[in-house]
């Protein structure tokens, strides 16, 4: 199975999901702005694309600051951070074959099918 953590008004996203599907894929779309993942979810992606948390994030965005993140806060705010706020997370994040791998550019996540 082929999950794609998505999000339809992030251009990167759009491109990887047409990526995937051009090539044939059958994606299952999860719109984790709607469909928020759970704390061990994300802590899974983490394992899956060994990175620290701060990797797995999008520091840029406003939320980031007004929430006083910053890119020292231990992992564990962080993480429980993108649990509650996941447009915090960086998209799209593809997972297949038991890895997971962040579509940035979009033909990162053929490295993993």
């Amino acid at each position: 199975m082929i999950t794609l953590w998505h999000n339809p008004r992030c251009s990167k996203s759009r491109q990887t999901l047409a990526l995937l599907q051009e090539a044939g894929h059958d994606v299952t779309e999860r719109r984790y702005l709607d469909d928020a993942p759970s704390r061990a979810e994300i802590e899974n992606a983490l394992a899956l694309l060994a990175l620290k948390p701060i990797e797995m994030m999008r520091p840029k965005e406003a939320l980031f600051r007004d929430l006083g993140l910053t890119r020292d806060s231990d992992d564990t705010t962080l993480i429980e951070a993108m649990a509650a706020h996941p447009k915090l997370i960086e998209r799209p994040i593809l997972f297949a074959n038991g890895k997971a791998a962040i579509g940035r550019p979009p033909e990162n996540v053929l490295t993993i099918l």
